[in-house]
């Protein structure tokens, strides 16, 4: 009857999903981190732990695994754990119209240094958290200040995807290729035999809305990097461009070694460059670890003919460079919550990236639920985190094991979505007409944009 009584409410809870939660109390907190590391659920038994969660969910493909979480470890703790997920491209929205209310999330999410600037006053400090405990990198804390405001809890890489059996075809070998001028000899030569070789260096560099990101996003994440490296700083109002002629080769070298003529570009698609990869008239696909399901499987390329090397740039430590790794997914404790409901989502928190069920749920695929569901397929930054079967992601962790740096993920502090709008637009003008004078536009796009939109972002 308890357990049929539970069923009942849980699914009132996510019936009820756009109505408030069951979070807590508005008042601030007292608690200090020292008093949040060790999880209620370790010292003691069954029913010990007070309080209650309420999870604001930015992942609508993830919302069934969630509420089958949150019933698991409601029936195994007593705690209440409610779900509410909000709709893509609502969860600002949503997050800011939950907040306002009296029984507030008490977990939530933002997307990085940016988002953070509009939370950050409601963010707990979890640098004495056993979650925070749990990272395998400092990288993946997002910090305000001295303060931990967020954990990753979901990390995806980028970098070259490489089809190593026509790389072989074109007489070379991954292990040829450690540093920017070794990616650029390969790739020209292959260009300069594709007539007898039947295929190119890259594939498509599509700049339509479907694949710019993976260029005024993703590889603008290179210089913004280095600059940040020099400086020692992790954001800024105004940067500097100190590394736009490193961008412009690579980029140069993406568009006059590719499957179609550069004035091209702006009608490819993402699924042009997929194409140009998985039927092998491509050896280089720029993307990430969330692109293995597309290019391995029944009727596309297999485990053997695919692996990913990092997105060098001719800067630094070459033969160190890991992958771009980091995450746009952090969990922050609302810290106007109650004592007793932070404290109970801090054990939730740690419940999932260490109990062997959660820890299925969130890394595994089919079958991987305990109702026989897939699971989320996340690739997670903790140490009781199972072995990825994504070979990027493990190739990611077996970098970072034998001593790789990798890239973090900086471009979550660009200043906004028009400023990276941009930046594309003056890329793919550049790469059809490709003059000095269309390069300094792009230059002018990054550097001047940057400080435009950060002061209209920040006032």
């Amino acid at each position: 009857m308890k357990k049929k009584l539970l069923a009942l409410g849980l699914a009132c809870a996510m019936g009820l999903s756009l109505l408030a939660g069951c979070g807590g109390d508005t008042g601030e907190t007292s608690q200090t981190p020292e008093d949040s590391q060790t999880p209620a659920s370790q010292s003691g038994g069954e029913g010990e732990a007070a309080g209650q969660v309420y999870y604001l969910n930015f992942k609508p493909e993830q919302d069934g695994q969630w509420q089958e979480l949150a019933e698991i470890y409601t029936e195994e703790t007593g705690v209440p754990v409610k779900v509410v997920t909000a709709a893509s491209g609502t969860y600002e929205t949503m997050l800011t119209s939950e907040m306002a209310k009296d029984e507030a999330p008490t977990l939530f999410q933002v997307n990085g240094p940016v988002g953070l600037n509009s939370w950050k006053d409601y963010c707990y400090d979890l640098s004495g958290s056993a979650i925070y405990g749990e990272l395998t990198r400092e990288d993946y804390a997002l910090k305000n200040g001295e303060e931990v405001a967020g954990i990753a809890y979901v990390i995806e890489s980028y970098g070259i995807i490489v089809n190593t059996t026509l790389l072989a075809e074109a007489g070379y070998s991954v292990e040829d290729i450690q540093s920017f001028d070794d990616l650029k000899s390969v790739a020209e030569d292959i260009t300069a035999r594709s007539g007898e070789l039947g295929f190119a260096a890259f594939t498509s560099a599509g700049m339509d809305s479907s694949s710019d990101w993976r260029f005024k996003t993703h590889l603008a994440n290179l210089p913004i990097y280095f600059e940040y490296q020099d400086k020692g700083i992790n954001s800024t109002d105004a940067i500097e461009g100190t590394y736009l002629d490193q961008y412009r080769a690579v980029w140069d070298l993406y568009i006059n070694n590719a499957t179609c003529d550069p004035a091209e570009l702006t009608a490819k698609t993402a699924n042009d460059a997929l194409n140009d990869f998985v039927t092998g008239q491509a050896v280089f696909y720029q993307n990430g670890s969330w692109e293995y399901a597309n290019v391995v499987g029944e009727g596309k390329l297999s485990d053997e003919d695919v692996t990913m090397i990092p997105l060098y740039f001719g800067v630094g430590d070459e033969a160190n460079q890991g992958l771009c790794t980091g995450s746009e997914n952090y969990w922050c404790v609302n810290k106007n919550a109650s004592e007793e409901n932070i404290q109970a989502t801090l054990d939730f928190m740690y419940w999932c990236v260490t109990d062997e069920t959660a820890l299925q749920a969130m890394t595994g695929s089919a079958g991987a639920m305990p109702s026989g569901e897939a699971g989320m397929g996340f690739a997670i930054p903790f140490k009781a985190a199972p072995e990825s079967s994504n070979p990027f992601v493990a190739l990611d962790a077996e970098m970072t094991a034998a001593g790789k740096t990798p890239i973090s993920w900086n471009f979550t502090t660009m200043p906004s979505e028009e400023w990276k709008n941009m930046v594309g637009s003056a890329l793919a003008v550049y790469a059809a007409d490709q003059t000095d004078a269309n390069w300094d536009a792009v230059v002018s796009a990054f550097v001047d944009n940057w400080a435009a939109e950060y002061q209209l972002a920040n006032g």
